[in-house]
């Protein structure tokens, strides 16, 4: 799965202007130095909220027509058997492929159908179903379940939020600490992010035809992780002293 490109380099830190006088460059530099450097690490994971299923079936016949009308009444009886059971996606969420050859004296005609499902309880009511009712003249494949564009996208925002949340925290505790108050952001950064599918410290190692549903979904399970650099202004007690003078 693609990672995230790398973050653009931070723009340059901009300061009051320095002139030759020593006392501006102090100034400056203290001005600079009332701030908190701080970094905030989060992860997060999110369960495969697609799954595709792929059913093949075919017939070898001395006559065409009596090859094409075997595939066609099962492709009719898969249709009607997701229906019933209430399994049936919207058209563009089905995709059928059929292949007519000859093969010596017989013709072969092969289909395929690819249903993507939203809903993992109808996909295995369908897919059980189809089974008892059809035996071997189809072959089901196991899911293979994925994630859709926009839920990755959503992760990568949440993680992203979450860790410059707890870069905020952690600056306001340390400020607190020493009785100060946290002011604006001065400058956030990503440093690092990283995405993986499958539990780091449990992978599964079953060849993949052997997986069971759980497996499946566990294995189909994204990771991921951010690490954000946070600066934050500091408010001095010399600020708020000169604000009640200017008040009175």
């Amino acid at each position: 799965m693609p990672l995230l490109p790398p973050p653009p380099p931070p723009p340059p830190e901009l300061g009051p202007p320095q002139g030759a006088d020593g006392a501006e460059k102090a100034g400056a530099g203290a001005a600079r130095g009332r701030e908190v450097q701080v970094s905030g690490a989060a992860e997060l994971s999110a369960g495969p909220d697609r799954a595709q299923v792929t059913i093949r079936l075919r017939s070898q016949k001395a006559e065409a027509s009596a090859a094409r009308s075997s595939v066609t009444r099962r492709l009719d009886y898969i249709a009607q058997a997701a229906r019933q059971q209430g399994g049936l996606p919207s058209e563009e969420n089905v995709t059928v492929t059929k292949n007519f050859s000859r093969i010596d004296n017989a013709y072969k005609m092969e289909a395929e159908v690819c249903i993507t499902f939203s809903n993992f309880e109808k996909m295995q009511d369908v897919c059980n179903f189809l089974v008892e009712k059809l035996d071997s003249s189809v072959i089901i494949s196991p899911p293979h379940f994925y994630h859709t564009v926009e839920t990755i996208d959503n992760l990568r925002r949440q993680v992203c939020l979450a860790a410059i949340g707890s870069a905020q925290q952690k600056a306001q505790e340390v400020c607190r600490l020493f009785g100060q108050s946290l002011g604006k952001p001065l400058l956030i950064r990503e440093e690092e992010m990283k995405e993986w599918e499958g539990h780091l410290e449990s992978p599964i190692t079953n060849p993949s035809d052997s997986l069971s549903l759980q497996q499946r979904l566990q294995s189909a399970i994204i990771y991921v992780s951010s690490k954000m650099f946070a600066v934050f202004e500091i408010k001095g007690e010399k600020r708020k002293h000169t604000a009640l003078l200017n008040m009175n």
